[in-house]
C-alpha cells in the first residue's frame, strides 16, 4: 500500500510542477514579448535585438521574437537583417496577437519590394488584398507592380479599383495615365491624366506626358504650356525644353525653336546625354533653317564627336563640305534675301541673259530671263526659266515636276535648275525627256567663282 501511494505522490507532483511550469511560462514570456515590443517601439534597438536573440537562443520558433528582432533591425538601418527575420516568420507561418498578420505582411512586403524581389512583394500585396479587400493602397501598389512587369491590362485593372475606392487618388490617375499612354490610347490617358493634374497640379510629370498628348495631337498652344510646367521638375526640365522646342518648329518658328533648345543644351545635367544630342540635332536643324549654317554645323559637329552614327549628322557635314572649305558657297547659302537675289540675278547675267524678273521662292529664287544675245540680228529671242536652290536635300522628282509646270504657265519652253545639292535619279530620269537644264553643286560653285567678291549680310 505504502509503495502505490508514495508513487502517486511523486506523479502528483509532477503534475503540479509541469502545471507550475507552464503557469509560469504562460506569464513570463508574454510579459518578455510586451518588453520586447515597448522597447522597438522606443527605438532602444540595441537592448530589443538583444533580448529578442536570447529568447530565439531559448526556441528558434519563437514568432513573436523573430518579428520584433526583424523590426528592430529595420529602425536600426539594416533591412537586409530585417528580411531575413521576417522570412523566418513566413516560413513559421503562425501570427499571434503581437505578430499580426496584416501588419506583418505590409512590412515584408515594403521590403521584399526595395530590393527588387517584386514576385514576392506581389504575393504579399495580393494576400492583404484577401485579407483587407477596401484598402485601396494594396490596389495601387499591385498595380504599380504589374506595371513593372510590363503587365499593362493587369495594372490598368488595380490602377481602376484603387481609383474607385480612393477617388482622390492622384497617383493611381496618373500611373493610369501613363499605362495607357505606352498602350497609345491616347483619349483615355489624357483623360487620367487630367484628373490627376485636376487632384495634384503640382504633378509635374503629368504635364509633360499631357505636353506629348498634346503635341502629337498638333494642339501646339496648349502643350507649349504644359511643357512651360513640366519644367518645375528638375528632372523633366531638359526633356520639356526640347519638346517646347520640336513644338515651334512645328509651327514654323525656328527662333524660338532655337531659344528653347539652346537653354536645353545649357541645362543638360550629367546622365542626360541623350537628350543633349537631340536638342543639338534639332538645333542644327534650326539654324539650317534659318541659314545660319555656321551655328548648325557646330552643333552637328558637337554630336559627331559623341555619337559619329548619330541620325544624319555624317551625312549632313558631307553635304556641307564645301561651306566649309569654300566662302563662295557660304555666302551664297547664308546670304541675306536681297544679297541672294542679286547674285542669282549675277550668275543668270553670267548665263549670258538678260534679267527680266527675279523672285524668291521656297528655298530659293526664281529668275525669268531672256537670250541677252543672238547671232541672227531679228531671231526671236527664247525665254528661259531658271530656279537657284538652296538646300543639302536631293532636288526630287516632284520639285522638277512643278518647275516644268511653272514653266508651262508662264510660257516658258527652256529651263534650268541649279541647286547646291544634287538630284534624285527619277529627278534626272524626269528632265532628260523635257528642255529642262539640270545644274548640280560642283556646277554652281564654278558658275560662283565668275562673281565678284561683296561683303555678304547673313540672315
Amino acid at each position: 500500500m505504502m509503495p502505490l501511494m508514495i508513487i502517486a505522490i511523486i506523479i502528483l507532483g509532477a503534475g503540479i510542477g509541469f502545471l507550475a511550469f507552464f503557469l509560469i511560462r504562460s506569464i513570463i514570456i508574454p510579459q518578455k514579448i510586451a518588453t520586447l515590443e515597448n522597447l522597438v517601439k522606443q527605438n532602444k534597438t540595441a537592448a530589443a535585438i538583444r533580448l529578442a536573440r536570447k529568447m530565439i537562443a531559448k526556441d528558434p520558433r519563437n514568432v513573436d521574437a523573430h518579428y520584433f528582432l526583424g523590426l528592430a533591425y529595420l529602425a536600426d538601418n539594416k533591412p537586409e537583417l530585417a528580411l531575413m527575420e521576417l522570412k523566418t516568420v513566413n516560413s513559421i507561418g503562425q501570427f499571434t496577437e503581437f505578430c499580426r498578420e496584416v501588419p506583418f505582411r505590409r512590412k515584408i512586403a515594403e521590403l521584399y519590394a526595395k530590393f527588387n524581389q517584386g514576385e514576392e512583394a506581389l504575393k504579399e500585396y495580393l494576400l492583404l488584398v484577401k485579407k483587407d479587400p477596401n484598402q485601396p493602397e494594396y490596389y495601387f501598389l499591385i498595380g504599380q507592380l504589374f506595371e513593372e512587369r510590363g503587365k499593362g491590362a493587369k495594372a490598368v485593372e488595380f490602377y481602376q479599383k484603387a481609383i474607385e475606392l480612393d477617388p482622390k487618388n492622384w497617383k493611381a490617375y496618373f500611373h493610369l495615365g501613363m499605362v495607357l499612354y505606352r498602350a497609345k490610347k491616347s483619349t483615355e490617358s489624357k483623360e487620367a491624366l487630367e484628373a490627376s493634374l485636376k487632384l495634384n497640379p503640382e504633378n509635374h510629370a503629368a504635364h509633360f506626358y499631357l505636353g506629348r498628348l498634346l503635341k502629337e495631337n498638333h494642339d501646339y498652344t496648349p502643350a507649349l504650356s504644359a511643357f512651360e510646367k513640366a519644367q518645375k521638375d528638375p528632372t523633366h526640365k531638359t526633356k520639356a525644353l526640347i519638346e517646347r522646342g520640336t513644338c515651334f518648329m512645328s509651327m514654323n518658328n525656328f527662333e524660338k525653336a532655337a531659344s528653347e533648345l539652346e537653354r536645353a543644351v545649357k541645362t543638360a545635367k550629367e546622365g542626360e546625354e541623350n537628350e543633349l544630342l537631340y536638342a543639338h540635332y534639332f538645333l542644327a536643324h534650326c539654324y539650317e533653317k534659318l541659314r545660319e549654317l555656321e551655328r548648325a554645323i557646330e552643333h552637328w559637329e558637337a554630336i559627331y564627336v559623341k555619337k559619329p552614327n548619330f541620325k544624319d549628322v555624317a551625312e549632313k557635314l558631307s553635304q556641307y563640305q564645301e561651306f566649309r572649305q569654300d566662302d563662295r558657297m557660304k555666302d551664297f547659302l547664308t546670304a541675306g534675301k536681297e544679297e541672294f537675289l542679286s547674285q542669282c540675278r549675277s550668275m543668270a547675267t553670267g548665263m549670258g541673259l538678260s534679267v527680266q524678273d527675279a523672285t524668291e521662292i521656297h528655298s530659293g529664287c526664281q529668275i525669268l530671263g531672256v537670250e541677252a544675245q543672238s547671232k541672227w540680228r531679228n531671231a526671236r529671242k527664247i525665254p528661259k526659266l531658271l530656279w537657284f536652290l538652296r538646300t543639302t536635300d536631293p532636288v526630287d522628282e516632284s520639285s522638277v515636276r512643278a518647275f516644268h509646270e511653272q514653266m508651262k504657265q508662264l510660257n516658258v519652253t527652256r529651263g534650268i535648275i541649279l541647286t547646291s545639292s544634287s538630284f534624285s535619279r527619277l529627278a534626272m530620269e524626269f528632265a532628260e525627256s523635257r528642255p529642262i537644264e539640270l545644274i548640280g553643286k560642283e556646277k554652281l560653285l564654278e558658275l560662283l567663282k565668275t562673281l565678284p567678291r561683296e561683303p555678304v549680310h547673313r540672315n
